[in-house]
């Protein structure tokens, strides 16, 4: 794999960790009633798409296991619907998706470094 698609990836695992990190010991109704906390997880997952949106497509065929083109729909809805965000739907992505993705992007980096 191209060495930017690795950094891509890396970034990707880097800010899922984080919003998985920044859930830990959190509840859903924290996202309703902590902006910061709220700001700091949205972002998180604008960073995943926005770095999933940058893999070529050579490295997107590589791993179809990865769901791309829905990491970079859901950094779309976040950046363009931004006071109509679904809160439900982020913390589902957080505490559903994210971990998978975590396994699959370090599978990735131990396959491909």
């Amino acid at each position: 794999m191209r060495k930017d698609n690795l950094i891509h990836i890396r970034h990707m695992l880097e800010a899922a960790e984080d919003a998985i990190s920044f859930a830990r010991n959190r509840t859903r109704r924290d996202l309703d009633d902590d902006r910061m906390f709220t700001l700091s997880i949205v972002k998180s997952v604008e960073l995943i798409g926005e770095a999933a949106s940058k893999i070529s497509k050579e490295g997107k065929d590589a791993h179809p296991e990865i769901p791309w083109s829905d990491i970079v729909a859901m950094r779309n809805r976040l950046i363009h619907v931004y006071f109509d965000i679904d809160l439900d739907r982020v913390w589902d992505t957080i505490t559903d998706d994210l971990p998978p993705l975590v396994y699959a992007l370090k599978k990735i980096l131990e396959y491909e470094e």
